[in-house]
């Protein structure tokens, strides 16, 4: 694109945003630490690498620097532990630059499609341990504090009593290994629809094991749109699992995307969450409802309207 071209682009695009056309320029360099936040959110929320590729482009340090531009004080990232290590020390130094906390990343491979922690097996223990041990360099490296965690596949083998005391037994083992750095993980239940056959599901089995595992290291993430197929009742849901509940991320239900889009009232939901006093990270967890700079426009929008209570 032609730098005339481009710059028309931006002055619209800022134009819609709120920013000066020396703000977006301004994103371009990397030099955000002058550029005042658009918007002042109540909440954490927390938006993910690929959420705003059209406004800032690929890189992702031009993302970060985009996302606080846009007043986002955090920024979540599953695929973190994939990344260069270089590229890992390059984004935490954005983050601290541009005062942005790092939410969860994934912690270790997931077991989709077939069993791993409720086997009780000890190679798939030692695997899963492994991993959180090189998971524990990754969060010190990128400031993080919180690591999400699937205990994947139900053993349609073995009764769920069993499967939940093999799950335990691991998770513990984990806390001695995470508490040493004071560093959390977080269970996150997913729904039957979009992943089908998963040993953790519902927000009261989150509890139970949270509470079996008995240790500050080991809390809930309430993922709002999974809970929603999954069980629905959100916010008395959210009341009963309080004090195991450390991160909550977000989606609309249908579609999976920005709030506003179906069939949640996350207005409401920000709300009581606000009023319970979390000082936590909402993960913006899903997709983008349309494509390109509108579509991205949206994303913003929905969130500057749902924080608006």
């Amino acid at each position: 694109m032609k730098r005339r071209s481009f710059l028309k682009k931006s002055a619209a695009t800022a134009s819609v945003l709120g920013l000066s056309i020396s703000g977006v320029n301004a994103m371009h360099t990397l030099d955000g630490s002058a550029q005042a936040k658009t918007n002042n959110f109540k909440l954490k929320y927390a938006p993910h690498i690929g959420m705003f590729k059209n406004h800032a482009g690929k890189d992702p340090i031009d993302q970060l620097n985009f996302m606080a531009d846009q007043g986002f004080t955090a920024f979540e990232d599953n695929g973190m532990k994939g990344r260069s290590v270089a590229l890992q020390e390059k984004m935490a130094q954005t983050m601290s630059k541009r005062n942005m906390e790092m939410g969860v990343f994934v912690a270790h491979k997931i077991y989709w499609k077939e069993p791993s922690l409720t086997t009780g097996k000890e190679d798939s223990r030692k695997e899963f341990l492994q991993q959180i041990e090189e998971s524990v360099e990754v969060a010190k490296r990128v400031n993080a504090k919180w690591m999400t965690v699937v205990p994947g596949h139900l053993d349609l083998r073995k009764d769920i009593g069993f499967q939940t005391a093999n799950v335990v037994e691991s998770l513990k083992y984990a806390t001695d290994i995470l508490e040493k750095h004071q560093l959390i993980m977080v269970l996150e239940p997913l729904n039957f629809y979009n992943h089908p056959g998963l040993f953790l599901t519902k927000s009261a089995q989150a509890y139970e094991v949270c509470k079996a595992v008995d240790s500050p290291f080991c809390k809930i993430l309430f993922d709002i749109y999974h809970q929603q197929i999954e069980e629905g009742n959100l916010i008395p849901n959210i009341t009963s699992a309080w004090e195991e509940i450390a991160y909550f991320q977000i989606g609309d239900n249908p579609g999976r995307k920005e709030p506003t889009t179906g069939e949640i009232n996350y207005r409401n939901i920000f709300k009581f969450i606000h009023s319970k006093g979390y000082k936590g990270i909402l993960g913006m967890e899903h997709g983008n409802s349309n494509k390109g700079n509108e579509g991205e426009i949206a994303v913003i929008e929905a969130y500057k309207n749902s924080d608006n209570f």
